[in-house]
């Protein structure tokens, strides 16, 4: 099992199996969803902008909720996995 120390600054450095696993590279930015209360997935956040262009159209006429938003994101990186 992978793990870290969390510096005086509240910094980690991610070790090199888990950059590895999830693609990341130098510059890149993770994402972390509370996906239950103390436990959170850590998702790569690499994707351009422009790839989100037209995703909503169309799909839901009132606006979501921040849980439902919340359990989406993690469902959707549990498919990933």
């Amino acid at each position: 099992m992978a793990s870290a120390t969390i510096t005086a600054k509240g910094q980690i450095t991610i070790p090199s199996q888990v950059r590895n696993a999830l693609g990341l590279d130098i510059g890149d930015r993770i994402e972390f969803v509370e996906i239950e209360k103390g436990q959170f997935l850590i998702i790569p956040a690499t994707g351009s902008i422009q790839d989100l262009k037209g995703m909503g159209r169309g799909r839901r006429k009132k606006p979501a909720s921040f849980e439902e938003m919340d359990r989406a994101i993690a469902k959707g990186a549990s498919r990933s996995l």
